[in-house]
């Protein structure tokens, strides 16, 4: 029979109309930080493919890289196989550096703004309950 003591007036309807508004806010954030791990995963895929293009394209080097050896057989075999070498691992490292620096993310897309909401969300039920009292 006991109901808890309701919230009333205009302050405490602001107040429960801006919490149901973050919780709004929050549950879309979160669904939107999922639509953003799909869309990760299907980048993720397409990477792969190209990898495996990249891979097929390394062979396809090595390949033209022995035909050059090959045509240098009789003075300068070592120095193309050298040279192309070199080439290739500067050209590699300098890439795989560049890939790395954009892959990169210190922090979760939108992490921080769900958590900045959740807190928000806390401290409005906090201060309602507080004025309960």
């Amino acid at each position: 029979m006991s109901d808890p003591v309701q919230e009333r007036g205009l302050f405490a309807s602001l107040r429960r109309l801006l919490s149901t508004a973050l919780e709004m806010a929050q549950v879309r954030l979160e669904l939107l930080g999922t639509e953003i791990e799909l869309e990760k995963r299907r980048l993720f895929d397409g990477l792969l493919w190209g990898a495996v293009a990249l891979l097929v394209l390394g062979l396809g080097l090595a390949l033209l890289c022995g035909f050059v050896v090959l045509l240098f057989w009789d003075g300068y075999r070592v120095a193309a196989a050298g040279v192309m070498a070199l080439v290739f691992l500067v050209a590699s490292g300098l890439l795989m550096r560049e890939a790395r620096r954009r892959l990169h993310s210190p922090t979760g897309l939108i992490g921080t703004s769900v958590s900045e909401l959740k807190r928000d969300l806390a401290g409005l039920k906090a201060s309602g309950q507080h004025e309960q009292r």
